[in-house]
């Protein structure tokens, strides 16, 4: 293929799936000679962007405002002064703004337009947008599946599957019980230290995030004996206080406040995983992928979780053991107990691995070049 100019598009680069994604091809883009653009209002990532080898252009096209299609005209610019070959949006507005700049170009020089739908986004024009790239990746077949059913109309031919992928360089397996992993866990929270199984649920201050159904699993195991411990990695952060005060008063109704741990995101969540005897993925509404399930499998850590959205279908892949239905308590409790008293097997391998979903986009960009 010959050298590309890849430009991408997003509202920021402070965190998140649809963030490291955009890095992660940046990254495969420069490693294999093309040139990586990534248009975004900037933040906290921009560095790491830069230090990979690709450019960053400071637009504020994430903002939902009429204001920001003004930014149309500059990106219209940027297109044809690079040269760009590829615009790939990753998200909706970033994707209005791209089909507006878009369709004022020559068709001689007009770029090809690349969409990702990275959620499951509530069905509208709005949000249609997301379908109308000349090729439309998901990632995820619970992604596609989605797309088909609320958008009937989309060429199934633009279509593409390739699912989020992790270095398994960088989730190596741990042995378990890892005593080096659950040392340096207890040093994070003093509820984290003990002899008890430690549960592991990483994600964000949302409540969607299942917070509460981890507390009532907990307060169950300890109820019939079993000394758990739970930890929550990402739970506590700036703006979220009130929900964590929710959290902490309904822990200490359950009477398991001694043994929770609420703290800020960690940096080193694979050594969080090798810590942990089981990882509960308890989003309440169905994620399109769900990484958390193959960097902790990757480790080698049982992972339970409800069995809807990309979660359930990877768990129904790889770990069926622990897919519960969505809001089913009891079978949640029977599950963990069953899990820790008797873990599964680890996999031996991860198919999902970062290098194969690097791969298929390149592929993806060469279809609509070659």
């Amino acid at each position: 293929m010959r050298r590309l100019t890849v430009v991408q598009l997003l509202p920021a680069l402070e965190s998140g799936g649809v963030e490291r994604s955009t890095l992660e091809i940046a990254q495969a883009l420069v490693e294999a000679g093309h040139r990586a653009i990534v248009v975004s209002a900037g933040g906290r990532l921009v560095p790491r962007l830069l230090a990979l080898g690709a450019e960053h252009v400071a637009l504020d096209i994430g903002r939902k405002s009429l204001l920001t299609l003004r930014h149309a005209g500059p990106l219209r610019a940027l297109f044809a002064r690079e040269g760009a070959a590829i615009v790939h949006a990753r998200s909706r507005l970033p994707a209005w703004l791209a089909v507006r700049a878009l369709r004022a170009m020559p068709a001689a020089r007009r770029p090809r337009l690349v969409t990702t739908v990275h959620g499951l986004n509530s069905p509208s024009r709005y949000s249609a947008v997301m379908t109308r790239g000349e090729r439309v990746i998901c990632v995820s077949q619970t992604v596609r599946d989605y797309v088909c059913a609320h958008y009937p109309k989309v060429d199934r031919e633009r279509l593409r599957v390739i699912p989020r992928g992790i270095d398994p360089a960088a989730f190596p397996r741990s042995p378990h019980p890892d005593a080096d992993a659950r040392a340096w866990a207890a040093q994070q929270h003093p509820a984290i230290a003990g002899d008890g199984p430690l549960l592991l649920l990483p994600g964000r201050g949302r409540r969607l995030k299942g917070h509460a159904d981890a507390l009532k699993l907990l307060a169950n195991l300890q109820r019939e004996g079993v000394r758990a411990r739970l930890w929550l990695p990402g739970a506590r952060e700036a703006g979220r206080e009130a929900y964590i005060a929710e959290l902490e008063r309904e822990a200490a109704q359950l009477g398991i406040a001694q043994a929770i741990a609420f703290t800020p995101p960690t940096d080193q969540i694979a050594r969080a995983y090798a810590a942990s005897d089981l990882v509960l993925q308890l989003s309440r509404k169905p994620e399109s992928f769900g990484r958390t399930v193959i960097e902790a499998l990757s480790v080698g850590r049982p992972v339970l979780g409800w069995a809807h959205g990309g979660v359930g279908e990877l768990l129904a892949q790889l770990q069926p053991r622990g897919a519960v239905p969505l809001g089913d308590h009891e079978r949640l409790l029977d599950a963990a107990r069953d899990m820790l008293a008797q873990p599964p097997e680890p996999a031996a391998t991860i198919a999902y691995t970062l290098r194969a979903m690097q791969e298929a986009t390149l592929a993806v960009y060469a279809e609509l070049v070659d």
